[in-house]
Order: C-alpha cells, then sequence, then structure tokens
C-alpha cells in the first residue's frame, strides 16, 4: 500500500495526537494540520473535520480552523470512516489496464456514461468502480467514491484514469486542469471525419462556450463572458476517397488535445469544415454524405450509432512514484469496422 494510504489509515479509527512546536506559535490549526498530515488530506478536507468536530486542542474540541495554535499545544484529530458511496456499486464489467493503491485505467466502452446524473443515475462507469473497487477506495473529500479527474462522452470510447485516492485525485485533477503544459500529461485521439482536410496537419484554436440549446457546445468569440480558451492539433494518417467525385471523402485523424472542453474535437473539427463521422450533434449537416457512398459502405455509415471518436493514448505522471506511465488502447471493434470499409473502397 502506498505511503499516503497507510498515514490515512493511521487517523481512521484511532485518535492521533500531534504536539505543537515552538514554529507552530501563531499558526491557524488548519493550516498547521493540512502541513503535518502532508499531502493525504488536504486543507479543503480539515477545515471540513474542524467543522464537524473532529479535532480538539488541549482537550477542548475546536471547530473554527482560523484557531490560532501556541507551542505545546497538544492536537487530536478523530478520522472518520469514509461516508459510502451514494452512488450504489454494480457489476458492470470493466475492461482494466492498470491498477494499484492509488489509481485505476480503464478502457471505457462507447455507451457506457462516466458519472450518474439527470437520466443516467445507474449503470455508469462510477457505479462499476464502487464495485470493483470496494474498499480500496480511500475516500474522496471524506466519501468512499472513485475521483473523476477527466472525462469521455457517453458514446466516446478510450483510455481513462481515476483515482482511488484523495491525494492522486488532487494531484492528477492538477495536471489535467493544466493540460501538460507544464507535466507530463498528453492526450491522443483518434477520429473518422467527413472530408480531407487541406493540410495534413494544423491547430484550431477556437474558444468554446454555450450554444443555443445549452447541452452543445459552439464555438464563440474570446469576449463571451462563457468562452473557454480551446486548442486541438490534428494530424491526417489516412484518405479515403481522396479526388473521386462519385465518392463522399473521409479521413481517419489523430487529435492531440492542449485543452480539454466539453465536447472540443467534436466542436472543432466541424468548425473547420470536417465534423466526425455519425455524430448526432455536429454533423447532422453532412448526414447526406453517406449518399454519396457505395451501397455497402452507405449503410454501414448509416447504421454506425455514435460519433466515430476513440481516445487512444494517455499518458501521465503517477501521482506516487512520479514515474510515467503510457497507456493504449485499440480502436474498438465497431470503429475498426467503419473504417476497414472506407479502406476496402
Amino acid at each position: 500500500m502506498s505511503a499516503h494510504s497507510e498515514e490515512q489509515d493511521k487517523l481512521i479509527g484511532a485518535p492521533l495526537t500531534l504536539e505543537a512546536g515552538e514554529d507552530a506559535a501563531g499558526l491557524r490549526l488548519d493550516q498547521w494540520l493540512a502541513g503535518r498530515l502532508g499531502p493525504d488530506l488536504s486543507r479543503s478536507r480539515v477545515q471540513a473535520l474542524v467543522r464537524q468536530g473532529a479535532v480538539s486542542v488541549g482537550g477542548r474540541v475546536v471547530t473554527e480552523a482560523k484557531h490560532r495554535l501556541a507551542a505545546g499545544d497538544r492536537i487530536t484529530v478523530e478520522m472518520p470512516e469514509p461516508e459510502p458511496a451514494a452512488p450504489q456499486g454494480e457489476a458492470i464489467p470493466l475492461d482494466i489496464l492498470y491498477e494499484d493503491d492509488a489509481l485505476i485505467v480503464v478502457n471505457k466502452p462507447a455507451g457506457l456514461v462516466v458519472h450518474p446524473g439527470a437520466g443516467n443515475w445507474t449503470g455508469t462507469l462510477v457505479n462499476a468502480l464502487i464495485h470493483h473497487c470496494g474498499a480500496s477506495l480511500s475516500g474522496i473529500g471524506g466519501v468512499r467514491r472513485p475521483g473523476i479527474v477527466h472525462r469521455l462522452d457517453k458514446d466516446t470510447s478510450g483510455v481513462m484514469v481515476v483515482a482511488k485516492t484523495d491525494h492522486a485525485h488532487r494531484f492528477l485533477s492538477e495536471a489535467f486542469a493544466d493540460h501538460g503544459r507544464t507535466g507530463d500529461l498528453r492526450r491522443a485521439y483518434v477520429a473518422l471525419v467527413w472530408g480531407i482536410p487541406p493540410r495534413p496537419a494544423g491547430t484550431i484554436d477556437a474558444a468554446l462556450g454555450r450554444a443555443a440549446d445549452r447541452v452543445r457546445r459552439a464555438v464563440v468569440p474570446e469576449t463571451r463572458d462563457d468562452a473557454r480558451h480551446a486548442v486541438t492539433h490534428y494530424t491526417v494518417k489516412e484518405r479515403f476517397g481522396e479526388g473521386r467525385k462519385d465518392f463522399a471523402a473521409a479521413s481517419l485523424v489523430e487529435c492531440r488535445l492542449e485543452t480539454g472542453r466539453t465536447h472540443q474535437i467534436r466542436v472543432h473539427m466541424a468548425h473547420i469544415g470536417h465534423p466526425l463521422v455519425g455524430d448526432p450533434d455536429y454533423g447532422q449537416v453532412f448526414r447526406t454524405k453517406a449518399n454519396r457512398l457505395p451501397e455497402g459502405l452507405r449503410a454501414k455509415v448509416q447504421a454506425f450509432p455514435r460519433q466515430a471518436l476513440h481516445a487512444r493514448l494517455l499518458e501521465f505522471m503517477h501521482p506516487d512514484t512520479h514515474l510515467p506511465m503510457r497507456f493504449e488502447a485499440p480502436m474498438p471493434g465497431d470503429m475498426e469496422d467503419i473504417v476497414g470499409a472506407f479502406r476496402d473502397f
């Protein structure tokens, strides 16, 4: 078990008593405790424990995080057992690429919602992880649940990492928030798009915000209040039907994210005139493209039930060992089938 998990285990059940040294005089209780308990407990988590009455100073319960310490104060912390996760565990099969005490990496199938929400309170990846991980979830923010640090759309397949401890959750959340600009995070997706981009590689730098229906996203002016900076780098890997007037051309592209906005690849590729094949939200105007395909391929494209997008690569630094981690997942069968059908023609 990792060091930070062992420290948290020491806190749970048996009270932990610490003594404030000379250097603690005048410091806030929450500040000092967060420093003493290391990466295992965040300052916000310490503050919550103080409010709950789990911390005493000199034998007296203190519920104010801003309480100032004096040299020689004896501080006792009683860590409650993590609360059960609100979502219930469900025996949903998982394609596990890697797992240890701190995190789990899965290859999410298309059709699986990541987190419970309106219309999908059960049958999600979170439900599956609660069932699979059980007691190995040490409590994210005091709740025994998996820490979701990034998401894939319901109908996007591919590699995802999920935290099992508070420390891993904070570390990975910061890495994804930084989008790899100062760290070792890299994400690559493969997508089947309509048409052939005029250049073999390019960068789409266009802010995203809410569309009129509030569910979809759209390219918006950077001056809009809800505008979020978004950058996608793409490389054309294969071209299908290039130069053929009797054939609706398509391309297999790899997209690397410099930011991670909702629906980013789908919106950005549609913005440059190359929406994803099968995309029900951003590729509707291209549905008639399938009518210009040979009969067998046309039937496959029209029957394809989702956007042709797969998260094939994820690289990040392990939150405990700080060693580089790299995981890849091949395209699932449905995408292999439709890409193969384009190749055959």
